[in-house]
């Protein structure tokens, strides 16, 4: 079967490792179920596995991709939940499980014509949801939904910063927080995306680093130690930031004085339970919000998708069409 495979891996040449053409067919563990790939979306944990990170040698050729929708056995239309974990190990939240992983880390990925999963790994896709949108849920969307709506702890009309306009996951934190009611500011240090943002229905955009008209209640941070400062900047006393990702470094200054004193609140924030995916659905479906989708490419014209991602062009999703 075709799949998007990752060789080897390197930190400062990741697509050096990237391989695209026939693997094996899937071993399918007992409990877990085989998925026909339609759509499968790209995504940063994609590129960090190229550079060796949660990805060792002895785990290699590994089939890459997190996201997916396909039709699984029995002929029906689903969304892939991407967490492979047991939620019993985390009290009931299977992102708590100390041994989670998603696809691609210790299974086979989703860029491939086939993919296994855990049968309770399966959400129903609705009609309403075209193949390409349903694939950009189950990581940067997913994540989104549980940052605002179970991390955050935000009231109705909050306002709501959202660091590093442009990417999947700062998209879906805009127009999910659009949707439910909130003020939303972005950042960018790039015109265009700010632009872009603008148009998607943010209420302001603004240069990185730039003082902020107001304070606001929470900031959404996956960028990590270059706009650290800016978003501990930005709250309100007793307000709060959530993180889920470090893309620009994972080790700034904590600003400790600052955080005790205003008394603010930092979070962590991992991907989202298979019950949050479900309720993303239906979210969608209710509010009519779609995730944009950047490109569109095939499966075999993969690599040109990770390009455009590595040199941070894309706004919204790349999506592979199986």
């Amino acid at each position: 079967m075709l799949a998007v495979t990752a060789v080897r891996t390197d930190p400062d040449d990741p697509l050096s490792g990237l391989e695209i053409g026939d693997r094996p067919e899937l071993t399918v563990p007992d409990g877990w179920v085989r998925v026909g790939v339609k759509a499968a979306a790209l995504n940063h944990h994609d590129v960090w596995s190229l550079r060796g990170v949660g990805l060792p040698d002895d785990r290699l050729p590994m089939i890459l991709g997190c996201d997916a929708a396909g039709v699984d056995e029995d002929g029906r239309e689903v969304v892939i939940h991407a967490v492979i974990a047991d939620p019993a190990a985390g009290g009931g939240d299977e992102t708590l499980d100390p041994g989670r992983s998603l696809l691609s880390e210790k299974h086979p990925g989703t860029f491939a014509e086939m993919v296994a999963v855990p049968r309770r790994n399966l959400v129903p896709k609705p009609p309403t949801l075209s193949w390409e949108e349903a694939a950009c849920l189950p990581t940067a969307w997913l994540t989104a939904y549980r940052m605002l709506f179970t991390r955050a702890e935000l009231a109705p009309g909050s306002t709501v910063l959202v660091q590093g306009a442009g990417g999947g996951v700062s998209t879906a934190l805009l127009l999910l927080g659009r949707a439910a009611g909130y003020r939303v500011w972005v950042t960018s240090r790039d015109e265009a995306k700010r632009a872009r943002a603008l148009e998607l229905g943010a209420d302001g955009a603004f240069e990185s680093g730039a003082r902020l008209p107001d304070r606001v209640d929470a900031v959404m941070e996956t960028v990590g130690a270059s706009t650290w400062s800016h978003s501990l900047k930005s709250l309100r006393p007793g307000g709060r930031v959530v993180v889920s990702g470090a893309t620009s470094g994972d080790a700034p200054s904590a600003d400790l004085r600052r955080m005790f004193f205003l008394q603010l609140s930092v979070v962590g924030s991992t991907m989202g339970t298979l019950d949050e995916l479900a309720r993303l659905v239906r979210f969608l479906e209710v509010t009519g919000v779609r995730p944009p989708i950047d490109a569109t490419l095939p499966l075999s014209e993969a690599r040109s998708g990770f390009e455009r991602m590595v040199e941070g062009e894309q706004f919204g999703k790349i999506v592979f069409a199986v």
